[in-house]
């Protein structure tokens, strides 16, 4: 398989295992208490990133066995990890806000508070298919 496939092929899965992820796989506590300047607000992040990247790992060994696809495990170690890291960032929430005050997005972030739909979850959601994206150039990258 081309390099090419295989990045299509893995920032797909990556795409809809984020989806899945953030949204069904977290539990309600982990998405009420991550952005928390508090112990129990980095735990319940940790908590979130772990199965969020758990949920991306088993959606990658997936698509390997329907698809024939070899990824070399170094690369998708990487290619995770980096992931994780930039999602613990983003989702502890203040780290998010700073970076959006700095680049001028502070009133597009606040716009919409308290419900989904909001500027913040906007730029959440961006900032996350972003590194998706880096992420499939590593596991691509590193599996041709």
């Amino acid at each position: 398989m081309t390099a090419a496939a295989a990045f299509a092929a893995t920032f797909a899965t990556l795409y809809a295992a984020h989806s899945v992820g953030d949204h069904w796989v977290q539990t309600h506590h982990q998405a009420c208490a991550k952005g928390a300047p508090t112990q129990v607000g980095r735990a319940a992040c940790l908590g979130h990133v772990a199965t969020l990247t758990l949920t991306k790992a088993a959606a990658l060994l997936a698509m390997e066995l329907v698809t024939g696809l070899r990824l070399a495990a170094v690369a998708v170690v990487i290619g995770l990890a980096v992931d994780a890291a930039s999602h613990y960032w983003a989702d502890r929430r203040v780290t998010l806000a700073r970076l959006a005050e700095r680049v001028g997005k502070a009133d597009f972030y606040r716009m919409g508070a308290g419900h989904l739909g909001s500027g913040a979850y906007a730029l959440d959601q961006s900032w996350h298919i972003g590194w998706l994206f880096i992420t499939a150039l590593i596991i691509a990258g590193g599996s041709s």
